[in-house]
């Protein structure tokens, strides 16, 4: 399983990197595997400011539909386009490169240094196995 020691982790299977007072925020190599193919992913908030645990958007696989919950609070800023139905629409990248090019959402940090709940890389390998 591939969990990048630079990266901050959610019990709902987030990923996030932090830079500066931005966050970038995707599903893990674990969730995108549980969930298997994805099909669609569904980000609605962008521009809107949102608490840490709030539902941000949605990613559908061919067996079910999960919620995603942002980590931290802050206001979404951005939507990978990549993902988007409206511009790349493909979803797939998410299990093609779940670090990478399958980043979901950037946010504006409501306060850069409150990682309070985050999981370093050890925590959530000690998590999910």
């Amino acid at each position: 399983m591939n969990i990048p020691a630079h990266l901050l982790y959610t019990e709902e299977h987030e990923w996030v990197l932090i830079e500066g007072n931005i966050a970038t925020v995707g599903i893990t190599d674990y969730a995108q595997e549980a969930l298997d193919e994805l099909v669609y992913v569904e980000v609605e908030t962008v521009g809107e400011n949102l608490e840490r645990n709030d539902v941000f958007g949605t990613v559908e696989a061919v067996k079910t539909t999960s919620d995603l919950f942002l980590p931290l609070s802050g206001k979404i800023i951005e939507f990978n386009a990549e993902l988007d139905e409206n511009d790349g629409d493909n979803p797939t990248l998410v299990n093609e490169d779940p670090y990478g090019k399958g980043w979901i959402i950037k946010i504006e940090l409501a306060d850069a240094d409150d990682r309070e709940g985050l999981l370093s890389p050890e925590a959530y390998r000690d998590l999910i196995e």
